[in-house]
């Protein structure tokens, strides 16, 4: 019989407790997450719960203060006919020691002198002496009677006695106050009617009291029982009011914060998983559009990457292949130039020279998607090594200058001191100037100023191109970095496919660094970009 009994195990209990309140694993948890019910109705529900629970304390509250109201009126009650009781007792005797005074004169004079009876003066002067007392105390004692209460049903018989008893005594006693002499008989008789009313009066005083002591006593119990009740059904209150909080609320926490994480993961290009939602409510219903907008995405993305792939392979392939008669164009152009074939007339020498300028400017083109492509497709390597950024910006200064000149802007650049090895692809780095100083040279009219600095700045190496063109509005700011953008300027310009700042951006985040661009309409613009300081090399 004991064998069969199953032990109690502490670690099974511990375990079970912690799931019951684990967030991950916890079993009312996904009890009230697969509820078949709205989520208005979950909390409808739990709201009218607790609003039951707080009516149901309010209920025995009021219960209990009107139980202890009837205690207290009955205990009123009872305290008025114990005091009545105990006054008609102690009227009752009294008279009951009044009428004893002069009988037991008379027998302790027999006592004392053999069985002979007092001599009839010292009778007369005992009765002389208290008719008047007899005769105030059973008028008393009659009026005390006369309870200003309803008794009780028990109480009942005793008082009809008192009452009796009080109704033979009266009579009794006022001929008792008027005989001239002593009559044992009628004082005997008059003492055993007040020894009877006595001792009702005093059980019914005794009763009441009994009474009292009981209510007394019931009253407390009663106390007791119902703040032990109250303070349980409170504390029962409170505690179900916090476990439908807890169990309702992460109900719908938990699935809010998968739905995130999911969300989050699926921003950032993670199409792998679902979002596992057990909820039969709404929150259910928008986790199996998560994972059909999931699945959906993933298969666009898919054909995006496809698509952009074909893209890339296919600018790669039709830039190689341009670029192969382009630069049998741009040799024979500078042959005609050097006149090694013979002399050209001036005509034709503006022709070859518009011929080389396009052909340079189309390779410029051809060679900015070939870039790119490469940079999407993953198949630029950058060359790191240590070089003189000095020397770079200097070079890419003395590729526009003359550009520059003619257009009446000046140029200028300072470096730093500190600013002089570093380490990273030179030539993409200054790929990256001269796009930038590309840009400002054609926008900046004549007359205006482009600045070059580079500086050590919050542990990175910062290279600035400032001009006093135009300016970029604000809604632009963002969107030149993207391919085949340009402004509204820049498109009344007609030159670039917009591919130098997307490049160039690409080129700076391969490096580990981050560009961007701090404008002004109609004051100009300052295009920044940075290395990390840790590819700084010390001179």
């Amino acid at each position: 019989m004991a064998e069969s009994v199953a032990r109690f195990d502490p670690a099974a209990a511990a375990g079970f407790l912690r799931r019951l309140f684990s967030r991950t694993d916890n079993l009312l948890v996904r009890a009230v997450a697969r509820l078949p019910a709205k989520l208005r109705t979950k909390l409808l529900a739990s709201f009218l719960a607790i609003a039951a629970l707080l009516v149901l304390i309010s209920f025995l509250g009021v219960r209990a203060l009107g139980h202890s109201h009837s205690l207290s009126e009955r205990l009123k009650t009872l305290q008025t006919h114990q005091a009545g009781y105990q006054a008609l007792a102690t009227q009752a005797t009294t008279v009951r020691d009044i009428l004893g005074l002069c009988a037991g004169g008379a027998d302790a004079y027999k006592f004392a002198h053999g069985g002979k009876a007092p001599p009839a003066s010292r009778t007369n002067q005992c009765l002389r002496s208290i008719d008047r007392v007899v005769q105030t105390a059973v008028a008393d004692l009659g009026q005390a009677v006369q309870l200003n209460f309803k008794p009780f049903a028990d109480e009942a018989p005793l008082l009809r006695t008192v009452k009796r008893d009080d109704a033979k005594l009266a009579p009794l006693a006022d001929t008792i106050a008027r005989s001239k002499r002593l009559s044992l008989p009628l004082h005997q008789r008059a003492e055993n009617l007040s020894r009877d009313l006595t001792f009702a009066a005093e059980t019914l005083a005794s009763l009441t009291t009994r009474k009292t002591n009981s209510l007394v006593a019931a009253n407390r119990s009663s106390y007791v029982s119902s703040r032990n009740l109250f303070i349980g059904v409170a504390a029962g209150a409170v505690v179900l009011a916090l476990l439908l909080g807890y169990f309702l609320s992460w109900s719908l926490i938990g699935p809010i914060q998968r739905i995130v994480g999911r969300l989050t993961a699926i921003a950032s290009g993670d199409f792998s998983r679902h979002v596992e939602i057990a909820n039969r409510d709404e929150l259910g219903d928008l986790g199996a559009r998560v994972n059909q907008m999931n699945d959906e995405l993933q298969r666009v993305y898919g054909e995006l990457e496809t698509a952009s792939r074909h893209k890339s392979e296919f600018l790669a392939n039709m830039s190689h292949e341009l670029r192969t008669p382009l630069n049998a164009i741009l040799g024979f152009s500078q042959v005609l130039e050097k006149r090694l074939f013979g002399e050209l007339n001036e005509k034709q020498g503006e022709y070859v020279e518009d011929i080389r300028s396009s052909g340079d400017h189309l390779l410029s083109l051809i060679n900015d998607v070939l870039d790119l492509s490469k940079v999407e497709a993953g198949q630029i390597e950058l060359e790191v090594a240590p070089f003189s950024l000095r020397e770079a910006v200097e070079r890419g200064v003395a590729m526009v200058r003359e550009r520059a000149s003619k257009n009446g802007v000046a140029l200028a650049a300072e470096l730093e001191p500190e600013v002089r090895i570093v380490s990273g692809d030179e030539r993409r780095i200054r790929q990256i100037l001269f796009n930038l100083l590309s840009n400002a040279v054609k926008f900046t009219p004549a007359g205006g100023r482009i600045d070059v600095t580079a500086a050590r700045v919050d542990g990175e190496i910062q290279l600035a191109v400032t001009d006093t063109g135009p300016g970029i509005a604000p809604e632009d700011l963002d969107r030149i970095f993207e391919e085949f953008q340009q402004t509204q300027v820049g498109a009344k310009h007609h030159e670039g496919t917009g591919l130098g700042l997307a490049l160039s951006k690409r080129l700076v985040e391969l490096h580990g660094g981050r560009i961007w661009v701090e404008s002004e309409v109609g004051v100009g613009s300052r295009f920044v970009f940075t290395l990390p300081v840790t590819q700084e090399v010390a001179a």
